[in-house]
């Protein structure tokens, strides 16, 4: 792609700076502006020193969606490099660090483009215009700018999925769920659940682990409409049975699968119908003594790590095993 501009570009109030001895450019730009005076340097252009991924529109697309909340979306900003082909102009010289720029190609795009892509979705639905925020390197070579790209992608570690439930546990009902079968000292997760994602030997069940099975415990059922404090309590009535029915299987996943994940979501799988099938529609509660009764026939199943267990693993090896769970309590 060219990166070439029709004409010179100029972009007013910007900040320049050093970072580690480069020469940065900070500031903000029209959404109009901001979809046009970059280009990205796809992994196989001709030059051989292309490095972005093909965009993904899904994502450009989530991006959009997110920037229709309105004030609440915010984000950070673009990377760009404009390999020495801006010019700073300071406006007085008593401000040396604070002028305008004259953009006279195209700057190389670093970090952002799925944003840009959802900026430029969402400008064209809403006929909006945004201020986008951006960081610009005055020059960095191809080698400086691919291997911050590198950096940027692979040793910068995201935050982590359940680290990002917790934080949403005030506004997604499941994540508050989750988040409180950890916390609660009268659950059965309480000793073992992490609330970051980084496990233990002890602490071996993360908090989107958690997630997933409270998903898979009230999917698809009247459970799934439950209030969070009731679909709270229905997970610890259901998960305490189990952790009282096998206490020394619970407690030591070394010697036993019970508290694996792949044994987890199947008890959740199977939890989802033995509850459904004993649910009492007038209170709005589980038939808890009926449940109990057909959660002791999973005595019959073999937990050790070394039984038949040993070699289910995934989302399949989770449904054979609830199969199995539902086959014990005799629901089909």
């Amino acid at each position: 792609m060219s990166n070439n501009l029709p004409s010179n570009m100029v972009i007013e109030n910007i900040i320049q700076s050093k970072m580690r001895g480069r020469v940065t450019y900070q500031g903000f730009v029209a959404s109009q502006i901001a979809v046009n005076f970059t280009y990205s340097k796809l992994f196989n252009d001709p030059s051989g020193k292309g490095y972005q991924r093909p965009i993904d529109k899904k994502r450009c697309k989530d991006f959009a969606n997110y920037l229709s909340q309105g004030e609440d979306a915010l984000y950070t900003p673009i990377l760009l490099n404009a390999s020495g082909n801006w010019e700073f102009h300071a406006y007085d010289k008593h401000r040396s660090n604070f002028g305008r720029l004259i953009c006279k190609k195209k700057a190389t795009l670093m970090d952002g483009q799925h944003r840009l892509g959802g900026i430029k979705e969402y400008i064209t639905e809403t006929g909006s215009t945004l201020n986008v925020p951006f960081l610009a390197f005055h020059y960095l070579d191809d080698e400086e700018e691919i291997k911050l790209f590198d950096i940027i992608n692979t040793k910068a570690k995201g935050i982590g999925t359940s680290l990002s439930r917790y934080l949403n546990r005030d506004n997604d009902e499941n994540s508050w769920v989750a988040t409180n079968l950890i916390l609660r000292p009268e659950s059965p997760f309480f000793s073992k659940g992490t609330l970051i994602g980084k496990r233990t030997k002890e602490k071996n069940i993360t908090l989107q682990n958690l997630y997933n099975i409270v998903k898979l415990l009230t999917k698809k059922s009247v459970l799934e409409n439950l209030s969070k404090e009731k679909k709270l309590n229905l997970a610890l009535f259901y998960f305490n049975l189990i952790k009282e029915l096998f206490p020394d299987q619970w407690d030591n996943n070394k010697l036993y699968r019970l508290t694996h994940i792949t044994c987890l979501n199947a008890l959740a799988i199977a939890g989802n119908k033995i509850i459904n099938e004993n649910y009492l529609m007038k209170s709005q509660q589980p038939d808890s003594v009926e449940i109990a009764s057909l959660i002791v026939n999973l005595k019959e199943i073999d937990w050790s790590s070394n039984g038949d267990l040993k070699y289910l693993k995934g989302l399949s090896g989770s449904k054979m095993l609830s199969n199995d769970i539902l086959n014990c309590v005799k629901i089909s």
